[in-house]
């Protein structure tokens, strides 16, 4: 560091100058014991890993004005079932949820629809049932996402509304 001005100094002082260290550290390895080498585990309860599923939630609760329910079901059991529901399909494409990922899920479970069919709102009642509160009731969220098809995944929101009305046993895998 220079020192001031007024600051003396002896005329046999050196002057300092820059050094490299006795000791260069090795290289930085990604070795903490938490650390996963190679894909995320897959298995029960394990969930769908994506990038910022955080976002999809803020997406989730846009569709609250839009969704239809009856009585004896909850908003709040619909929007996080099918907001599990749209991230399972995110996570297959390897990418944050979108607002095509929910389209696709509020449409197989009829949410988006008045005159859903009476069998499909018996049958959303009862597998929807408390998945709001996900800290005691994860393994029906995990069953309600675990029971869609892996080809429903794969269907485009247009195709899945045409295929709701007919086929939604099939969508859902009831």
């Amino acid at each position: 560091m220079a020192a001031p001005s007024f600051v003396p100094s002896g005329p046999v002082d050196n002057a300092r100058a820059y050094r490299s260290p006795e000791h260069v550290p090795g290289a930085w390895l990604a070795d903490r014991p938490a650390e996963l080498s190679g894909r995320q585990p897959i298995g029960k309860r394990f969930g769908s890993q994506g990038p910022d599923q955080g976002f999809g939630l803020k997406l989730a609760n846009r569709f609250r004005e839009r969704i239809v329910v009856t009585p004896g079901e909850s908003a709040d059991d619909a929007v996080q079932g099918c907001l599990n529901v749209a991230l399972r399909r995110s996570s297959i494409y390897g990418r944050a949820p979108m607002v095509h990922d929910l389209t696709l899920a509020f449409t197989i479970f009829g949410y988006l629809d008045a005159d859903a069919p009476a069998q499909l709102v018996a049958h959303r009642r009862r597998a929807f049932e408390g998945v709001a509160n996900a800290a005691h009731h994860y393994a029906e969220g995990r069953a309600l996402v675990d029971a869609v098809p892996e080809a429903t995944f794969r269907l485009t929101p247009e195709q899945a509304g045409a295929a709701y009305r007919t086929g939604w046993r099939g969508l859902i895998g009831a």
